[in-house]
């Protein structure tokens, strides 16, 4: 373990604070990932980028081993769910919503793996935790009920809702008094709440919309509601089945502050009788295209797959690790103007960066200053500075090895590159025989993140592994 103190800035507590895990063997992070309606914007790319940022770093610290993060795939939409009975009326509500989803979220892992993110250690989909599971891992249903048999929630009309007047504290994330608080959700509502800021955990279906039988006691009294889940409730069953009641870091971007994250908060803290969530919790910021709010109506609104496939954006394709550094250029928690500018200036350090790397060869760890500016709450602005300085210095290795800790290889890996790609299958193979399957794992992650898709297979005639490789980007 490195001996490296990490400081984050954390919107509980309004300050930063030197960052101590729960189980230094077991760090556990949550961030709130994509609704797979539609493709991901580049707005949905900053969180993604930013946490795979933080996820190298915990790593590096930690060891990949101990270190566990979740982010999950949003499938329980009603516009999904309505297209799920319109397209495939005949299937079980699940399958529907795979087979409506399934191209979205796939491109979702193509797009951000094309970004040089690492694959998170767990990605469940919001479909396979609403109703009770075999394996006992903590769902929806049996989180509301919780939280009505702790007289948290209450049902009427059709709906749960829950109470916040039962939690002493609601609001403390956002900051808000009670007062001025109005429930979010992806779901219509209607004016029969207790209090103005009582949100809806679950809510009636209609005969003509689809949902799942869900069973509920209230005051003893068996109910049985099919319908489906509020917004909210998702993440708080998915973060507390991978990382427990109570986990170290929680993730998002600034927009889920309230109602989302709040309402998360509530939830979890009141059906498990904890007193938080997640200690950390940390927010990027928003996102602009052009100095513009990105909407479809303004005409600026730009997919992932957009700027890596087409030449919508600035006349041209981007290449992933330009788009990751022009997002990664300014501080992760104040906004960012996405512009073509950036990304011609990103592509012009890439490029420099590239011409270095051909005559040097990365150094084994990141360099101390680099890894100093980056344990200061992700000071990436002052990590870039310290790469600079170190590529002045003639120190090449240093700042190619830091630049992998941030997840851009300035080295493209193509049909022309595979004397390197080789190379790594061959080391990777070498761990696997060791048994070394953490760190063979973080060779495969690593050639994905940059485009290379391993395959793993058995020579026909001796039975030994082999593995091939594809270009994915």
């Amino acid at each position: 373990m490195a001996d490296t103190q990490l400081r984050l800035t954390n919107t509980l507590t309004r300050s930063k604070d030197v960052f101590t895990p729960i189980d230094a063997n077991n760090v556990r992070m949550y961030v709130c990932g994509p609704t797979v309606y539609d493709f991901a914007h580049i707005g949905n790319a900053r969180p993604v980028i930013v946490f795979d940022v933080l996820y190298r770093l915990l790593r590096h610290i930690y060891g990949a081993e101990h270190v566990t993060y979740v982010r999950n795939i949003t499938d329980v939409d009603d516009k999904i769910n309505a297209r799920a009975l319109r397209d495939y009326p005949d299937l079980p509500l699940n399958e529907a919503i795979r087979k409506v989803t399934e191209k979205t979220a796939d491109q979702f892992g193509q797009d951000v793996a094309a970004l040089g993110c690492l694959e998170p250690s767990h990605q469940p989909r919001a479909t396979e935790f609403v109703l009770p599971r075999e394996d006992g891992k903590t769902d929806m249903v049996t989180l509301i009920q919780s939280l009505i048999d702790r007289g948290h929630a209450y049902a009427i009309n059709g709906e749960i809702l829950f109470d916040t007047a039962s939690m002493q504290d609601y609001g403390k994330l956002s900051r808000r008094p009670l007062d001025e608080q109005q429930a979010g959700a992806r779901i219509a509502v209607d004016a029969h709440k207790k209090n103005p800021g009582d949100f809806v955990l679950w809510k009636a279906s209609s005969a003509e919309e689809p949902g799942w039988d869900a069973h509920f006691t209230v005051d003893q009294t068996p109910l049985v509601i099919r319908g489906r889940p509020g917004w909210h409730i998702e993440c708080s069953a998915m973060s507390s089945a991978y990382l427990g009641e109570v986990f170290d870091i929680h993730g998002g971007g600034l927009d889920l502050i309230f109602p989302h994250h709040e309402n998360e908060i509530a939830q979890s803290c009141c059906a498990h009788g904890r007193d938080v969530m997640a200690n950390v919790w940390m927010h990027n910021g928003f996102v602009q295209v052009e100095g513009r709010k990105m909407s479809k109506s303004e005409g600026n609104f730009v997919t992932i797959h957009d700027l890596l496939h087409t030449e919508k954006f600035g006349g041209r394709k981007w290449p992933g690790e330009v788009l990751r550094l022009a997002m990664l250029k300014t501080n992760y928690r104040e906004p960012i103007d996405f512009t073509v500018a950036k990304l011609e200036e990103a592509l012009r350090e890439i490029e420099r960066w590239e011409r270095l790397a051909k005559d040097a060869e990365p150094a084994d760890a990141p360099d101390s200053v680099v890894l100093e500016a980056l344990a200061d709450d992700l000071n990436l602005n002052e990590a870039f500075v310290r790469v600079h300085a170190l590529i002045n210095d003639g120190q090449a290795a240093a700042a190619l090895a830091s630049l992998h800790l941030l997840g851009i290889d300035p080295v493209r890996k193509d049909e022309g590159d595979s004397g390197d790609i080789a190379e790594f299958v061959q080391r990777r193979l070498a761990l696997i025989a060791a048994k070394n399957w953490a760190e063979a794992d973080t060779i495969r992650d690593e050639l994905l993140a940059k485009g290379i898709q391993l395959k793993d297979g058995k020579d026909p005639e001796t039975g030994e592994r082999i593995t091939t490789w594809e270009v994915k980007r």
